[in-house]
């Protein structure tokens, strides 16, 4: 994988993502930014549904993570170790999500880990946002990388 495009056409290989139109549209050092239309993801209400406001989000953390290894050179199958998602209030509008790593990880120890043992984890933080920057909703996690044997 490398960059956005084939980040985007990995997403859309898995058919749940595909349906809901996830689409990576910015990656800097430290960030990913997902969008998805609301169209997609609508629920009874005429609100972004539940499960895709937290699939967004663990797609984005998921996503900064496997970019951010690849960069490093060490391509590793990343997985979600477990997540905590806090919903703030409805989302009337398309997805737009971020994903950042908690302000405490460490990645040289995280890399020194990942080198050593063939697996690490790293504690992540998505949020959505409202268009007009109010975070709506956001998730809380450790994902798992883990080289191939």
């Amino acid at each position: 994988m490398k960059g956005l495009d084939a980040l985007n056409a990995h997403y859309l290989a898995m058919p749940p993502v595909a349906a809901m139109q996830v689409k990576a549209v910015f990656h800097g050092d430290d960030v990913l930014a997902l969008s998805a239309p609301l169209a997609a993801n609508v629920n009874d209400k005429g609100c972004a549904f539940g499960g895709s406001m937290a699939g967004v989000m663990t797609l984005a953390a998921w996503g900064l993570l496997t970019l951010k290894l690849e960069a490093e050179g060490l391509p590793c199958e990343v997985y979600v170790a477990d997540s905590h998602v806090r919903y703030l209030k409805p989302l009337y509008a398309d997805l737009e999500a971020q994903a950042r790593f908690e302000p405490d990880v460490d990645w040289t120890a995280f890399l020194r880990s990942l080198r050593a043992r063939g697996r690490a984890r790293a504690a992540m933080l998505a949020t959505l946002h409202d268009p007009e920057g109010n975070v709506v909703a956001e998730l809380s996690g450790r994902f798992a990388a883990l080289r191939p044997a």
